[in-house]
C-alpha cells in the first residue's frame, strides 16, 4: 500500500494543506450514494460541503448529490427500506442480506441496472467531470453507465470508501480494479482493497470525510462547561453519557435507562431521538418517574461534533460513521450490540479492537458497570481517550479535495 507521506494532524488548520492561492476553473462532480444506514449519505454531505466553504472553493469543485439507488428504479428503493427495517429490528438478519447481495452482484456492470435510462438522464443533466461513489453497490454498473451517457467525455471514477477494516462485512463491491482512484479511510481500508486486484498507483489512504465541523479547533474547558450548561443545563464536572440512535431511529434506549437506574449509577445523560417525536415522550415520561437519573432527549440534532467533544462516552450502533466522529472527537465508544452485530459493524468492532478504541455492548445490563468504572477510575477512560489519538488519521478533507481535482487535471 502507497506510504502516509502526509504529517499533518486531523485537527490541523486548513492553511498546513497544499490549497490553491487562487480558485481554479470549476469542474462538476456528481456523488453517488444511497440512504443504507446513514454513513454513506453523511461523507456525501461532507464532501459537498468542504467544496463549499472558503479553502474548499478553490479546487473548483461543483458538487451536486445523487441518491442513486433509490432515483433510479423503485425496486432499489424497497431494497433500501429493508435494509433499514433490517437494521432497526432484527441486526442479525443482515448476514443473510448482506451474503446474497455479495453472491448476487446485481449492478456489477451496466446492463444489469434496473431502470438506467433515469440515471442516464441525470448525469447528462449534471455534465460531470468525475463520479465519486460513497457505497459499495455503485462502483461498477453505474460508473460504467455514466461513461455511456457521456461517451465524449472522459469522467474519471473515484470510490470513497469509510469502511475501517477488511475481512468479513467488507464487500468486494466497494473495489473496481477499473475505476481512476480508491480512497480509503484507514490503512486497513486500502489493504483490504488491495486484496480484490486494486494495483498501488490507484491505491490512495485519504482519511476521514466529515463534516466540517469535526475539524474546528478543540474547545477550551470553558467552552465546554457553557455547551453543558446552556444546552442541557448538565455540570461539566460530572459525567456525560450520550445514548445515540441510527439515520433510522434505531435505539434501545428505555433498556439502558433503567440498567443505569437500577444499578444507582446516575451519568448525566443526552438521550438522541433522530425525528421519531414519540421516542422523546417516551424518555420525558421515563425521566418523571426517575429523577435521579438526568436525562435529556433531544430530537433529531445537527451540533454532533459539539456534543461528542463534550462527551464523556456515546453508546452507538458500531457504524463507521459514528466511530469516525468519535474518534476526532475523543469520545470513547460503547457499541450498541443489542440484537446481534451486522456484518458492516463487525469490521468496525475489529478495527476498535485492534486499536483499544470500543466496547462492545451485546446486553444492556453490562452498561452500568463499565460506565462506573470510568466514572470512578477516569484515568481508565483517559487510556481509551489517548488510543483514539494515535489512530487517527493524518490527513485531511482538503487533501481529499486536492487528490480529486489533480484526477480531473
Amino acid at each position: 500500500m502507497p506510504p502516509d507521506d502526509n504529517s499533518a494532524g486531523a485537527m490541523a488548520r486548513p492553511d498546513s494543506f497544499d490549497v490553491p492561492e487562487k480558485e481554479l476553473p470549476v469542474r462538476r462532480v456528481l456523488i453517488l450514494t444511497s440512504s443504507t444506514g446513514g454513513g454513506h449519505d453523511m461523507r456525501a454531505r461532507a464532501l459537498k460541503s468542504w467544496s463549499e466553504t472558503e479553502e474548499g472553493r478553490k479546487f473548483g469543485l461543483s458538487v451536486e448529490i445523487h441518491q442513486a439507488l433509490e432515483d433510479t428504479h423503485g425496486l432499489y428503493g424497497f431494497g433500501v427500506n429493508l435494509y433499514n427495517r433490517i437494521q432497526q429490528f432484527w441486526p442479525k438478519l443482515h448476514h443473510i442480506y448482506f451474503n446474497f447481495l455479495e453472491h448476487a452482484s446485481l449492478h456489477d456492470s451496466a446492463e444489469k441496472i434496473w431502470g438506467r435510462h433515469r440515471f442516464i438522464e441525470r448525469v447528462r443533466e449534471v455534465q460531470p467531470d468525475l463520479i465519486v461513489s460513497t457505497h459499495a453497490h455503485l462502483n461498477h454498473g453505474f460508473f460504467e453507465l455514466a461513461k455511456w451517457a457521456l461517451p465524449g467525455r472522459r469522467i474519471k471514477c473515484v470510490t470513497y470508501c469509510g469502511e475501517l477494516s477488511g475481512g468479513y462485512g467488507f464487500s468486494r463491491h466497494w473495489v473496481n480494479p477499473k475505476a481512476d482512484l480508491f480512497i480509503g479511510a484507514v490503512e486497513e481500508t486500502c489493504d483490504a482493497a488491495s486484496t480484490f486486484g486494486l494495483h498501488d498507483d490507484r491505491n490512495w489512504l485519504g482519511g476521514f470525510m466529515l463534516d466540517p465541523s469535526f475539524y474546528q479547533e478543540p474547545s477550551t474547558d470553558e467552552e465546554r462547561a457553557q455547551y453543558l450548561r446552556d444546552e442541557f443545563d448538565f455540570d461539566a464536572d460530572r459525567f456525560v453519557l450520550v445514548l445515540g440512535t441510527g439515520a433510522n431511529g434505531a435505539n434501545n434506549h428505555i433498556r439502558a435507562l433503567n440498567s443505569l437506574y437500577e444499578a444507582r449509577v446516575y451519568p448525566q445523560v443526552v438521550a438522541l431521538c433522530g425525528r421519531k417525536s414519540e421516542t422523546v415522550e417516551e424518555i420525558l415520561a421515563w425521566q418523571k418517574e426517575h429523577p435521579l437519573l438526568p436525562v435529556r432527549p433531544i430530537p433529531y440534532y445537527r451540533q454532533m461534533s459539539c456534543l461528542l467533544s463534550a462527551a464523556s462516552a456515546v453508546v452507538a450502533r458500531s457504524g463507521t460513521g459514528t466511530t469516525s466522529e468519535a474518534i476526532l472527537s475523543r469520545c470513547p465508544l460503547i457499541f450498541n450490540g443489542i440484537g446481534g452485530v451486522m456484518p458492516q459493524e463487525c469490521i468496525t468492532v475489529k478495527f476498535c479492537r485492534k486499536n483499544g478504541i470500543g466496547i462492545l455492548l451485546p446486553r444492556t445490563h453490562q452498561l452500568p458497570a463499565i460506565i462506573r468504572e470510568w466514572m470512578q477510575e477516569p484515568e481508565k477512560r483517559e487510556i481509551v481517550v489517548n488510543s483514539m489519538d494515535r489512530v487517527r488519521p493524518k490527513r485531511h478533507p482538503l487533501d481529499i479535495l486536492g487528490k480529486l481535482r489533480s484526477l480531473v487535471e
